[in-house]
């Protein structure tokens, strides 16, 4: 069945029908998942996310017979090893830095600070002061050239490099809340604003236009049109090339909201959720909305004689809709299945119908497109294309990044749909999956398992999250359910949850691949832990760890030296253009460091050991000072 005939079909329902369409979330559950005791089982309670009864793992592809080995350990305590790479100089640096970064006062007031800095003393010097300290911590350099030295010495330690261009524009709240509006408001929205039945999450407002409020760790994009969307593509085609030089097997990092207008992010994540809505409600027809996800199939017949009362057609004739496309062969659809249907990209904007359950019709979200938004829509397509075929090209990597939750599930369709273009013989292109979320389980085990069903390599990357304090705060000033998982804890819960997973999705048919991105060493340890349980070794290249460039030195090294692929993200610009990006470093480092002294008292004691040691003698009176700061 395609999606066209299902739209025109759809139109011509009866509306007196499909009044009675109340669609409810439901209960979202993986066929898929290890067993667990009741005792975890009751440790999960305080997480929104059901969880999953064990059954047996799905897979197509046979795994490998297990080799014996010894099991890997890393030992994260000996400072030699994990700061083997770095000079003294660079040491007394990060001890500098991280203290300036626990000062409230210097972290509030940075920018205001750097600015002033540059005033009284010049361009010249505020550029070799930053470099000195901020900028040399967590920038590897200028451009492509200057950061070689450092990519050549971390891949000689056996860590490996994400290249991330950090520069921003430089907005004022005002100008960034224009450009959101501008950007995020079709001319129809415009024009009859109270016309269409948009839900408020999924629509702009300017009291959260500034999407960089609330937000430490990820880069912010605003869209000022097209020419500028196609230099943002230019320049992630660099990074692309610039990973594959640099290495082998490099990773390049990307954002949707930088490669169009996010006005079809926010539509089109508004159609997949209503259409999944539809989908719980044909399900709770049929009585199956308690069942775990993947289990909720709709009985063919049923589903043909529901649409016929809807006024959808003759039986026969809906039947005829689900022939071909291997749909309804089972006599049943799932909802990867009803996913499928969503495949008609001739004209974009045919994506974006959803059921009125005010008219009983299905009709276009907005009542018009002009061609110019249509034209934008096809764009991004091609950009996000260009993007992918280039990294196939260069042998890198592509990583697309999480953004937030009203843009997500379009970014998350669009990624996949690149995954099963590109990912047939290998992974290339990685999804992002943000564990905080009280969904992100469910988007793991679905994704996983279309990987499964269409036979191609599944590769993610798990990360606990970006956007917190501004998605809470939005949806409670809009009106939504908080789509944030309730504590910290229940994040952590659902990040191991995820983890645990996919390792199982490895260590079953090895055609998945996933990226430990954190700063937790709880996390990596309870990753090391399930490798060796589990009899995956480092070698196999399906486990990858990644950490910012500048933190975390004592996780990201021991690691590479143990034969585990480890990754930097390493950021580079110029130093003026990088101001944002280090502004956030420093406020992040200040939780971070306030948080946790180890990094800090690991940083110290391997400079004593070196003291001790004779390596350099010179700074006697530096470390002293130094140490009198950071204890």
């Amino acid at each position: 069945m395609s999606y066209a005939k299902l739209v025109s079909a759809l139109a011509r329902a009866n509306s007196t029908n499909v009044n009675k369409m109340l669609v409810s979330p439901g209960r979202y559950r993986s066929t898929v998942a290890s067993a667990k005791s009741q005792e975890e089982r009751s440790q999960l309670e305080g997480c929104a996310v059901v969880e999953a009864e064990p059954v047996e793992l799905i897979s197509h592809t046979e795994a490998p017979p297990k080799a014996r080995r010894s099991h890997v350990k890393v030992d994260f305590d000996n400072t030699q090893e994990a700061y083997k790479s770095k000079g003294n100089i660079e040491l007394l640096r990060s001890l500098l830095v991280f203290r300036l970064c626990a000062i409230d006062v210097l972290v509030e007031k940075n920018k205001e600070l750097m600015e002033l800095t540059k005033k009284l003393f010049g361009q010249r010097i505020f550029e070799k002061m930053m470099k000195m300290t901020f900028y040399g911590q967590f920038v590897a350099g200028e451009d492509h050239n200057a950061i070689k030295p450092l990519i050549r010495k971390n891949r000689a330690f056996g860590v490996g490099a994400v290249l991330d261009y950090s520069v921003e524009e430089d907005l004022t709240q005002e100008e960034a809340e224009k450009k959101e509006m501008d950007s995020c408001v079709s001319e129809a929205e415009r024009e009859s604003p109270d016309a269409d039945q948009r839900e408020k999450k999924y629509k702009a407002h300017r009291q959260f236009g500034d999407r960089r409020g609330g937000v430490i760790s990820a880069r912010t994009y605003f869209y000022a049109d097209e020419a500028k969307c196609d230099t943002q593509m230019e320049t992630f085609l660099n990074c692309i090339k610039a990973s594959g030089g640099a290495s082998a097997d490099g990773f390049s990092a990307i954002k949707m909201t930088a490669l169009g207008r996010p006005q079809f992010l926010l539509q089109f994540s508004e159609v997949l959720v209503k259409w999944r809505r539809f989908f719980n409600f044909l399900a709770a027809q049929q009585g199956k909305s308690e069942m775990m996800l993947l289990e909720q199939k709709l009985e063919l017949d049923e589903l043909k004689e529901s649409l016929a009362k809807m006024g959808l057609g003759a039986k026969d004739d809906i039947g005829n809709w689900f022939s071909g496309e291997k749909l309804g062969l089972s006599g049943a659809i799932d909802l990867l299945d009803w996913n499928s249907l969503i495949n008609n990209t001739t004209k974009i904007s045919n994506l974006l119908m959803v059921p009125n359950l005010k008219t009983g019709q299905l009709e276009p979200l907005l009542k018009t497109f002009t061609a110019e938004e249509e034209s934008q829509m096809k764009r991004m397509l091609q950009r996000v294309d260009i993007l992918a075929n280039h990294a196939v090209e260069h042998g890198v990597r592509l990583m697309v990044d999480a953004e937030q939750t009203y843009f997500q599930p379009a970014i998350s369709r669009l990624t996949l749909e690149m995954q099963r273009k590109f990912n047939r013989e290998k992974p290339i292109i990685f999804n992002t999956y943000q564990c905080y979320l009280k969904e992100a389980y469910d988007n793991v085990t679905m994704d996983i398992e279309l990987s499964r069903r269409e036979g191609w390599y599944f590769g993610a990357k798990l990360v606990r999250g970006a956007y917190m304090y501004q998605e809470r705060d939005r949806a409670k000033e809009i009106g939504y359910e908080d789509p944030i998982n309730p504590d910290y804890e229940a994040t952590n819960r659902m990040y191991h949850k995820c983890l645990e997973y996919v390792l199982e999705e490895i260590d079953n048919s090895r055609k998945a691949n996933v990226m430990v991105a954190s700063h937790n060493e709880d996390t990596v340890k309870f990753t090391l832990e399930k490798m060796n349980e589990m009899g995956l070794s480092p070698t196999e290249n399906k486990v990858y760890f990644g950490q910012l460039l500048g933190m975390c030195d004592q996780i990201s090294f021991p690691l590479g030296q143990a034969g585990f692929p480890v990754y930097k993200y390493v950021p580079y610009g110029p130093v003026n253009e990088v101001i944002p990006y280090l502004s956030r470093r420093a406020q992040e480092n200040r939780g971070f460091m306030k948080g946790s002294q180890r990094e800090r008292s690991l940083l110290w004691r391997e400079l004593k050991r070196r003291l001790l040691s004779g390596q350099f003698s010179a700074l006697w009176l530096t470390a002293a000072l130094l140490r009198s700061t950071v204890s």
